[in-house]
């Protein structure tokens, strides 16, 4: 578990860096467990939530919305009701209708595939979508952005045959695998969780043993090191859960896979086979990097504020020598924005030039222009970690700082 707003931070806490860098806050008037977003962390959350997307949409994923409300039958149906109760807010009346905050997108994902007669054709179908949960989590394990109320959660579920699930599961680790590489971030270990003594699990035996059996083999198959961990299965069914640490080597977990036989005999779901025939599909849930604010958490704390160039906030800071370079600043940082790359100017009246430089040393790229700089019609780049190229065509810089970034990936000056 990771840290609450009670633990002292460590050096990369991302609830100080958080707040340091203008990215989120809270307030007591909102309530403990509902951080709000300031511009430079909504950005970066935007950023990360498009290519989110983007993976998903390249991997044959297609987008849903659904509504963060549901009916409480609904989750009677799912199981959530009896095996997750705990955990949900309270019910709302609504005349003669209760309604609860999803505590989870499945089920509705479920009545979104169920909606019209589906054919063998169609599987695997892959439906994703970047939606809102929420959890009643008690005060005392909140903290920052890691364990919140209101949470959006990358989602997704893939409607498929049997013979299909060991390879759908399998190419989402490969797609989690893929993202965490461009994220500049890496896997602690691989857990496959599994029920444990005492907990509230669906009773169904050889559900269990089939959906056990199928992660085994995705993971053997995948060549990926595991470790089996009971108690932690979701209620409903094994899952593979990818794990991280933090700076103060806390474990978490990020991204899952799950292969379910339970949801879809709860919710009647089926699809007409080659035969004419009704079949039951198989439900794989897939999370690419669990809830945006647990990922963007471990962003901050994993780069210490330092974003991969796709990420930062700000991405080029163009830093004149005196007044006279000023126009030649702002143009530079006209057409870095004209090529869709995030640019500021920090002119003399921020302070000294060394003075712009610190303030600015979280920035992936600086580009100083000084009196000769202007006049042969060059920039001196700085990079983050601290080297400094030859000063070269202002056009240059920036067709060299938009590749990187296209890139993406954590690299600042390698090609591509």
């Amino acid at each position: 578990m990771l840290a609450s707003d009670h633990e002292e931070p460590t050096v990369h806490d991302h609830r100080r860096l958080g707040r340091e860098l203008d990215l989120f806050d809270t307030d007591p008037l909102m309530g403990a467990g509902l951080p709000y977003w300031l511009p430079d962390g909504a950005l970066v959350r935007h950023t990360l939530e498009e290519y989110i997307r983007e993976a998903e949409r390249r991997a044959g994923y297609r987008h849903v919305y659904s509504p963060v409300l549901g009916k409480r039958e609904l989750y009677e149906i799912s199981g959530h009701w009896d095996h997750y109760g705990d955990d949900m807010f309270p019910p709302m009346q609504l005349g003669s209708e209760q309604v609860l905050l999803r505590p989870s997108l499945c089920p509705h994902h479920a009545l979104i595939y169920r909606s019209r007669s589906r054919s063998y054709r169609e599987l695997p179908l892959r439906m994703a979508e970047l939606g809102g949960m929420y959890r009643s989590e008690l005060s005392g394990v909140l903290g920052g952005l890691t364990r919140v109320r209101a949470i959006t959660l990358n989602d997704a579920h893939i409607f498929c045959t049997l013979e299909q699930a060991v390879e759908e599961a399998r190419a989402a680790l490969e797609l989690i695998g893929r993202a965490y590489a461009d994220l500049g971030i890496s896997a602690f270990r691989h857990r496959l969780s599994l029920p444990g003594e005492g907990g509230k699990y669906v009773a169904d035996p050889e559900l269990w043993r089939r959906a056990t059996a199928l992660l085994r083999e995705v993971l053997d198959g995948s060549g990926i090191p595991y470790e089996a961990a009971e108690g932690e299965a979701a209620f409903y069914g094994p899952k593979i859960d990818v794990q991280i640490t933090d700076p103060a080597g806390r474990e978490a977990t990020l991204s899952t896979v799950q292969i379910d036989f339970h949801q879809p005999e709860r919710f009647d779901l089926h699809y007409i086979g080659a035969d004419g025939a009704k079949h039951r599909p198989v439900m794989v849930h897939r999370s690419i990097i669990g809830s945006v604010e647990r990922a963007v958490a471990h962003l901050i704390e994993a780069h210490g504020g330092a974003f991969p160039p796709w990420l930062s906030p700000v991405q080029l800071v163009v830093l004149p020598v005196g007044e006279e370079q000023a126009g030649s600043a702002h143009a530079l940082a006209d057409r870095a924005r004209e090529l869709g790359l995030r640019a500021e100017v920090a002119g003399p009246e921020q302070g000294t030039l060394a003075a712009r430089i610190r303030a600015a040393r979280l920035v992936p790229y600086q580009a100083v222009i000084g009196g000769r700089e202007a006049e042969a019609g060059l920039v001196a780049p700085r990079l983050r970690d601290g080297r400094r190229p030859d000063a070269l065509p202002a056009e240059e810089l920036l067709r060299h700082i938009a590749d990187r970034v296209s890139a993406r990936g954590p690299g600042l000056w390698e090609p591509a």
